[in-house]
């Protein structure tokens, strides 16, 4: 007898998220919420979640909107943010959850921000939790909203006397903004069996989730990841969750710890940066104050994955029953739902050393003991994908030889909403998806390398910006994240490399020792432009912009008569300048 079982392939248990939250509630479990001191404050079971969302769905209803209208929520971490999304889906409505988020220069570019996504989904209504009510007004201030404001304005509408038509399986799910890395952000537009297909695929293959697991997150639910894996996934998958704020884990990064350990969490995600921010903030005393031995799956994406920062974070904690095999590396955007593609459970990272010489010259990445890059394999893609990497043309490339990552399959996007010529630019009429991704295959596993719109050519040279990034992270005086690598044009056509670094005083002595340390590692010579803190800008997922910061260091700067930048003085500064 052939003891193999055949192979079944699973199917989505429900065919929308209204479906998922109808059957979730007939379990004793949710969403947790947790405060600054790490104390719980608001706990959402999913039969309370569903009980609210259809008493809100038919308030939503009396407004008369038409089916399919968009409904911006400011999406802090507040269950706020869950009574809406799903009185949305029982209602017929399109959520939107749009950053809430402050560090992007200030209340006014917040607010700014804010205006231009809601005119962006062209919502009808818009909610916001308390904190940010103001800010929501203001940014609302002279748009078409039937509401606008905080949840008792909403509270206050009569329920409508009608048959709730909850969004089906061909209609949207939601409008998930892209991070705005490279661009503007755009809206992906997700339909209902696509976003089911996906959650399948992550909880189902990708994690292998069971009812003993429980989740813990401090992502933003305006980030794919938070929004997908922790909200969406957590619901799927019938799982109570438990959540920390993202400005809570940047202020206290260890209280992500003292939930896992308090909870016993067993699935919990992160940037490679979230780990080490992580592992700067722990003492020696943490080394006994936790346990972390039920924490079986830490994923890893969102960002490219530099693998020091994993192995300090597991040597940290390897004390309190951390396993550096829990971490999973993963890949996806916002225009596949989430997941794309999965490194096996229970194996940790793979780190694959490659030339770099090669590397930077050819963007062939062979095996190398010395002398090399370190790039994580970030798994083999979810059974419904297609997956190719290819050049300019489309043309298939073979093994090792980095190209355009493109995807294909039910998980992918409709398109971006209200724009079809930027759609049209990534996704084909046969349904490939270019994912703007530059990477190479190890036989089905991807590994990537760079955002195309971010890979630096110098002289021919292909360069990576988090190499050059990381290389001048490790140096004394240069903190992690306060550096951002791009290149510009001279005045003759050439390309220029740029390091732009934080600092809280001028070092000339620092700037040479890193013009140095790139020139030794890379071949080339960046020009250094040491700024104050805080200068650098990023996205409402807390990423670095490149493009912005490359936008920025533009507008101050001049050419001199040798094709170099010169900053551009105010007045003020000019002065300053010649009395010193």
């Amino acid at each position: 007898m052939n003891s193999t079982p055949d192979k079944v392939e699973p199917q989505s248990k429900y065919p929308s998220l209204a479906d998922a939250l109808d059957a979730a509630a007939l379990r004793d479990t949710g969403y947790n919420f947790y405060g600054a001191k790490g104390d719980l404050e608001h706990e959402l079971p999913y039969r309370a979640l569903r009980e609210d969302a259809l008493v809100l769905a038919r308030k939503l209803r009396s407004l008369g909107l038409e089916r399919g209208s968009r409904m911006a929520i400011v999406a802090d971490t507040h269950p706020l943010f869950h009574r809406y999304f799903f009185a949305c889906q029982y209602a017929g409505l399109i959520p939107v959850p749009v950053p809430a988020a402050l560090q992007l220069g200030g209340s006014d570019a917040y607010v700014r921000q804010l205006r231009l996504l809601l005119q962006s989904c062209s919502a009808s209504v818009a909610v916001a939790p308390p904190s940010y009510v103001d800010f929501l007004h203001d940014a609302g201030t002279g748009l078409k909203l039937a509401v606008c404001g905080g949840s008792e304005l909403f509270e206050a509408l009569p329920e409508a006397d009608v048959d709730l038509e909850p969004l089906g399986t061909g209609e949207p799910a939601y409008l998930q903004y892209t991070s705005g890395s490279t661009r503007f952000p755009r809206g992906v537009e997700m339909t209902q069996e696509s976003v089911m297909n996906n959650l399948r695929e992550i909880c189902d293959i990708g994690v292998q989730v069971t009812d003993a697991d429980r989740l813990v997150s401090w992502l933003p639910f305006y980030h794919d990841m938070g929004l997908v894996a922790f909200v969406l996934g957590a619901l799927y998958s019938q799982l109570s969750v438990d959540y920390l704020s993202p400005r809570t884990f940047a202020m206290r990064p260890r209280l992500w710890l003292k939930i896992i350990s308090d909870n016993k969490g067993t699935v919990s995600s992160s940037p490679p940066t979230g780990y080490a921010l992580c592992a700067t903030r722990l003492r020696e005393a943490d080394q006994q104050r936790y346990d972390l031995s039920s924490w079986r799956v830490a994923c890893v994406g969102a960002e490219r994955i530099h693998p020091e920062q994993l192995r300090r974070f597991a040597k940290l904690l390897e004390p309190v029953g951390f396993s550096a095999n829990a971490f999973v590396a993963c890949y996806g955007m916002a225009e596949c739902g989430l997941g794309i593609s999965f490194a096996p459970l229970g194996e940790g990272v793979f780190v694959d050393r490659v030339n770099k010489d090669l590397m930077i010259e050819t963007g062939r990445a062979e095996p190398a003991d010395e002398d090399y890059l370190e790039l994580v394999d970030c798994g083999a893609p979810l059974p419904s994908y297609e997956t190719k990497v290819c050049d300019e043309v489309g043309t298939p490339l073979p093994e090792r030889q980095c190209g355009r990552i493109c995807v294909r399959g039910p998980n992918v996007m409709r398109g971006y909403f209200g724009d079809p010529e930027t759609t049209a630019e990534v996704l084909t009429e046969d349904g490939w998806l270019d994912t703007g991704d530059i990477g190479y295959r190890i036989g089905d596993h991807i590994v990537i390398t760079a955002r195309k719109k971010d890979v630096i050519i110098v002289n021919g040279r292909n360069l990576w910006p988090q190499d050059l990034e990381h290389l001048a992270e490790t140096s004394p005086g240069v903190r992690m994240g306060d550096t951002s690598a791009f290149s510009v044009t001279r005045p003759n056509g050439e390309e220029l490399a740029v390091l732009v670094v934080e600092t809280r005083k001028s070092q000339p002595e620092l700037a040479s020792t890193l013009a140095g340390l790139m020139r030794a590692s890379f071949g080339v010579t960046p020009y250094i432009d040491m700024v104050p803190p805080r200068t650098l800008p990023r996205t409402s997922s807390g990423k670095l912009s490149r493009s912005r910061a490359c936008a920025d260091f533009v507008a101050r700067m001049t050419w001199d008569e040798n094709g170099l930048p010169t900053p551009i003085l105010c007045p003020e500064a000019e002065r300053q300048e010649a009395n010193a």
